[in-house]
């Protein structure tokens, strides 16, 4: 059966004419690095990349194959194929694509809504595997101790303080 076959997706592109995402993959089964072009249809410079790029992931003919490629990888390849069909360079596309990745350390996120919130809790959480350090990773230390300096006067914090009241 197709879904015990061994892949490892190893390139995932987009391409504008025809509009399609593209990924080329090592086969396992048959020892060949293989290319699939998955045609992008009902998609407009107004559609929701992150919709699309779910729909593309859960899709039962084309799931096995994007097992490895991230949802944040296909949101970005369909942002970029959004912009293009919106007129936009791929420079400027890329540049938009980045700008909407990055966490703002001044934002409020109480004011978010839902749908905002859980993007930026996915690029947090993305960023936190990228940086993470595993027992396996060659520059791993185990308990790590740091000391800090002493000489700086510390700063006391409003809620550190005890009441009265209490």
């Amino acid at each position: 059966s197709r879904a015990t076959m061994a892949l490892t997706a190893q390139k995932c592109g987009v391409c504008f004419q025809p509009p399609s995402i593209v990924l080329i993959y090592r086969d396992h089964g048959q020892g060949k690095t293989r290319r699939r072009v998955m045609p992008v249809r009902n998609f407009s410079r107004f559609s929701d990349c992150s919709m699309a790029a779910e729909q593309l992931k859960n899709n039962p003919r084309h799931k096995a194959y994007l097992e490895g490629v991230s949802l944040r990888q296909l949101q970005k390849l369909y942002s970029l194929l959004r912009g293009h069909l919106g007129g936009e360079s791929l420079a400027q596309s890329l540049e938009k694509f980045q700008q909407e990745q990055t966490i703002d350390l001044e934002e409020d996120m109480n004011k978010l809504d839902d749908k905002e919130l859980a993007k930026r809790k996915s690029i947090m959480d993305e960023l936190f595997e990228k940086n993470r350090k595993r027992k396996d990773d060659p520059d791993f230390v185990y308990d790590i101790e740091v000391e800090f300096p002493q000489d700086e006067q510390l700063e006391s914090c409003g809620w550190d303080v005890e009441s009265d009241g209490e």
